[in-house]
């Protein structure tokens, strides 16, 4: 069978990693990696060096991306990543029995529609889930209705997308592949974490991740100040920051970041801690702080309870470690001193269904031998 990867960011390919590794070691499947968005983009990391560092070859790479993050620029990258996807199908469609894709991002979206007419054959991760302080719920629902075979992170989404799909076949219940990660990836020491970043994880740590709230653009300054009044004020910890990803607003934030906070001492700003570091400082940090989805996602692996700012992530499935923050300063702080009471999280992950990519191949040579 012949497998095509669609990655654009260092996040969706930490996701793909379990994945990868069990196509890979399965003589069934051949696998072409199509690079694209933000991992060509020097401005975000080149993050392409973070799939060579893991012993894969992209064997496409499509450039698409604006240096502007902008309304408009946001909608020309996705039409002119439809332009660029409109060569590459007609080029190479032919090449693929089936092309995976992740989440919901709009260069995602985008390389998705340009080949509907081609009728491609889409298999869809993370689909059925609702984050409404994101643009991307659109994308993700589009990319769901475009794709032929989905694998939802929990019960819920896959009842939901089932119910939202006009055919709601082959829809299956694996889990978040993300978590095959923590079997798979060995963890830094906090001395190696140290030699390999300046930042000793010893210390008392929170682990922050903001992206902008895309249906509130015009807002995300605001916050951003606020959060940076937050990280002054909490100075019994040192804070371990992830930059935003490219989207909407997302370069404000990281102009704030870097000009009003005095990094170093105990504000760091990281560009991309790939998968293992980031997990390493998941796994020694006291709690997570922000609007990412591996603090609701991959966190309680981990024993760790997430302060969940804003809207961003509303309507997403979360478990009992999540605490629900409006984005301002005294109500951050009082979720921070209940989490200082609490300090470690030990319930389940909801998220977990032991072993996502196995049982993805699984279906997948269930399916072809079925055709």
């Amino acid at each position: 069978m012949r497998i095509g990867i669609l990655t654009s960011s260092r996040a969706d390919f930490g996701i793909y990693l379990p994945l990868l590794r069990a196509l890979e070691r399965d003589a069934f499947f051949t696998m072409k990696i199509i690079a694209f968005g933000t991992h060509l983009s020097p401005y975000h990391g080149f993050t392409l060096n973070e799939i060579q560092k893991h012993g894969f070859e992209a064997a496409y790479r499509i450039e698409s991306m604006l240096v502007s993050d902008g309304k408009e620029a946001i909608s020309t990258a996705v039409g002119l990543t439809m332009m660029k996807f409109a060569s590459f199908w007609q080029e190479h469609a032919h090449e693929f029995d089936l092309v995976f894709c992740l989440g919901d991002r709009y260069e995602m979206f985008a390389a998705v529609m340009a080949a509907v007419p081609f009728q491609m054959k889409f298999a869809h991760l993370h689909g059925g889930e609702k984050t409404l302080g994101a643009i991307d719920n659109i994308y993700r629902h589009a990319i769901s209705h475009a794709s032929a075979i989905h694998f939802t992170s929990t019960v819920t989404y896959r009842n939901r997308l089932g119910a939202m799909l006009d055919v709601p076949e082959n829809v299956y219940h694996v889990g978040a592949l993300s978590l095959d990660n923590l079997s798979s990836i060995p963890l830094l020491t906090i001395p190696e974490f140290k030699a390999n970043w300046q930042i000793d994880l010893s210390r008392p740590t929170i682990l922050m991740t903001f992206h902008p709230e895309t249906v509130n653009a015009d807002a995300n300054v605001y916050y951003a100040e606020v959060l940076v009044e937050v990280m002054r004020d909490l100075k019994e910890y040192q804070f371990l920051v992830t930059l935003p990803n490219a989207d909407t607003a997302g370069s404000s934030i990281r102009k704030i970041f870097a000009d009003q906070l005095s990094e170093g001492e105990r504000i760091f700003l990281i560009e991309n801690l790939g998968t293992q570091s980031y997990f390493t400082a998941m796994r020694y940090c006291s709690f997570l702080l922000g609007n990412t989805s591996s603090g609701i996602i991959e966190a309680a692996s981990f024993g760790k309870y997430v302060i969940n700012v804003g809207k961003r992530q509303e309507g997403r499935d979360s478990g009992e470690n999540v605490i629900q923050s409006a984005i301002a300063v005294e109500d951050i702080k009082s979720k921070v001193s209940l989490i200082q009471q609490v300090r470690e999280y030990s319930g389940p992950n909801i998220y977990f269904n032991n072993g996502a990519a196995d049982a993805i191949v699984d279906i997948l040579k269930a399916q072809h031998f079925n055709e």
